[in-house]
C-alpha cells in the first residue's frame, strides 16, 4: 500500500474515531512521507529534478497538497493537532528544497564563471593605434598652405538652398549647366550641395562691401556618381579672393604656389580654357606628372600632365548679386576635389578605397 493510500485510509478511520486514538499512525505516515521526500531531494542531481520533486510534493496534485485537502474531514478539535504535524513536515521539506536549489544555482554560477574566465597570463591581442585618415591629412595640409598666405577657413551647409547652390552662381533653373551636375534634391527648394561654391556667395553677402574677401572653404559635396574615380559623396575645397585690381595672373600665381607645396617645387602647371557658369574666363588646371617629370607615361596617359582642378575669374553677375560693382572689384575662385589630390599624391587608382575602412590600406598613411 502506498503512502497516499495509507493516508486516505487514515482519514476514513478518523470519521469514526478521534485523532488522539490515531495520532501515532498519523505521525508515522507523515514521517515516512517526509523521509521519502528528503531522500529524493538529496539524490536529485540537477536543478530540473529538484523542481520536479517540488511540484510532486507542493504542486496542485502534490502529496502535501492532498494531505492538506483532507483537513476538512477532521473535527474542529482535532484540526490543530493535525495541522501542527503537517506544518512541521512542510517546513523540513521546504528547507531541504531551498538548500538544494541554492546549491545547484551556485554550481551553475561557478561553471559560468569558469567558462568566462580570462587567463590574464596569456599574451593579449595587439591593439592598433588609430591615426588620421588620408583624406583628413590632405585636407589639413591644403588648409595650412592657404592659411599661411592669409586665407580664412569658412564652412557652409551640406543641405543647401537651390537658390544659393545654383541661381546665385549664375545658374538659373532653365540653365543647361544644371545638367552637368546630377543632384540629390530633398524638395524643390533644398538640395544636397553639389559643390562648396555656395559658401562664397553666402560669405560675400555677409561682408559686402568689405574687402578683401579671402576665404578657403572645405566640406562634403554630393553628386550622382559612383565608380572607381567618382563617389556620390566626396570632399571639395573652394577658394575665393575678391578685391580691387585682381587679375588672372594672381590666380595662376596662387595655384602654382599651392600645387608646388602639395606635389613638390619642381612641378609646373598649365591652364586650359574651360566653362563654368560662375567664372569668366574659366580654366581647367593641370599639374605636370611627377611620375615621368612631364615627358609622358602610363600614369598621365603619355601627355605629361594630370588634371587637378577647375578655376576662373568670378563672373561679373555673381559679383553684382553679392552687391559688388564688377567695374571696381574683381575676384578669382577655384575648386578642387580632396580625393583627387590624395589619389595623385599617394598614387591611388580607386577612390572607393578611401571609404572601405580596410586597415591594410589605411595604416599605410
Amino acid at each position: 500500500m502506498s503512502l497516499m493510500d495509507e493516508a486516505k485510509s487514515f482519514f476514513e478511520q478518523l470519521k469514526k474515531d478521534t485523532l488522539e486514538a490515531h495520532k501515532k499512525a498519523l505521525e508515522g505516515i507523515v514521517n515516512e512521507a517526509t523521509e521519502e521526500a528528503l531522500e529524493d531531494i538529496e539524490n536529485a542531481d540537477s536543478l530540473e529534478k529538484v523542481k520536479k520533486i517540488q511540484v510532486g510534493i507542493f504542486g496542485k496534485k502534490g502529496h502535501m497538497t492532498e494531505l492538506l485537502k483532507n483537513m476538512g474531514k477532521v473535527s474542529a478539535n482535532d484540526r490543530p493537532v493535525l495541522g501542527k504535524v503537517l506544518h512541521e513536515s512542510r517546513q523540513i521539506i521546504e528547507k531541504k528544497l531551498e538548500a538544494k536549489i541554492i546549491f545547484f544555482a551556485e554550481q551553475e554560477e561557478e561553471l559560468k564563471l569558469q567558462k568566462e574566465m580570462v587567463d590574464i597570463t596569456l599574451p593579449g591581442q595587439k591593439v592598433y593605434e588609430g591615426h588620421k585618415h588620408p583624406i583628413t591629412l590632405i585636407q589639413e595640409e591644403i588648409l595650412s598652405i592657404f592659411n599661411k598666405i592669409g586665407y580664412t577657413v569658412v564652412e557652409g551647409y551640406e543641405i543647401e538652398e537651390d537658390y544659393y547652390n545654383f541661381e546665385r552662381l549664375n545658374i538659373p533653373k532653365d540653365h543647361p549647366a544644371r545638367e552637368m551636375q546630377d543632384s540629390f534634391y530633398i524638395n524643390q527648394e533644398l538640395v544636397l550641395r553639389t559643390h562648396t561654391s555656395p559658401v562664397q556667395t553666402r560669405t560675400m553677402d555677409k561682408i559686402t562691401p568689405q574687402l578683401p574677401v579671402k576665404i578657403i572653404s572645405p566640406g562634403k559635396v554630393f553628386r550622382r556618381d559612383d565608380d572607381s574615380t567618382h563617389s556620390p559623396m566626396f570632399h571639395q575645397i573652394e577658394g575665393l579672393l575678391v578685391d580691387k585690381n585682381i587679375t588672372f595672373a594672381h590666380l595662376k600665381g596662387t595655384l602654382l604656389h599651392f600645387l608646388r607645396k602639395i606635389f613638390g617645387e619642381d612641378r609646373e602647371i598649365r591652364l586650359r580654357p574651360s566653362y563654368f557658369p560662375f567664372t569668366e574666363p574659366s580654366g581647367e588646371v593641370d599639374v605636370s606628372c611627377g611620375n615621368c617629370g612631364g615627358t609622358g607615361c602610363r600614369v598621365c596617359s603619355y601627355s605629361g600632365w594630370l588634371e587637378i582642378l577647375g578655376s576662373g575669374m568670378v563672373h561679373p553677375k555673381v559679383l553684382e548679386m553679392a552687391g559688388y560693382d564688377p567695374d571696381e572689384v574683381q575676384g578669382f575662385a577655384f575648386g578642387l576635389g580632396v580625393e583627387r589630390v590624395a589619389m595623385l599624391k599617394y598614387d591611388i587608382n580607386d577612390i572607393r578605397l578611401f571609404y572601405e575602412n580596410d586597415n591594410r590600406f589605411l595604416k599605410q598613411f
